[in-house]
């Protein structure tokens, strides 16, 4: 009988990581995810709080991309092609 360590978000709890830098990376990223998506559900009120969270949870994921693109590097955000592709 074989003992294998798995690791889980703490944010996540259905998904499984086999190294702990991974699931860390995962709830960093769901933490950023959620903290953009209230941001932007104050922005913009008449964002349904399902559009708040897949729009937040795109960013999140994107966030080296947009990190760029404020950074005076706008040209950066051609890197995410068509949102729909992903």
């Amino acid at each position: 009988m074989a003992v294998e360590v798995v690791y889980r978000s703490s944010r996540d709890l259905e998904r499984l990581f086999m190294d702990k830098a991974e699931a860390d990376r995962h709830d960093k990223m769901l933490e950023l995810a959620e903290l953009l998506t209230d941001v932007l559900q104050k922005a913009v009120p008449s964002l349904s709080e399902e559009q708040g969270e897949e729009l937040g949870i795109y960013m999140a994921k994107n966030r080296d991309v947009f990190a760029k693109a404020f950074k005076n590097q706008p040209d950066a955000l051609s890197e995410l092609g068509n949102p729909s592709e992903e």
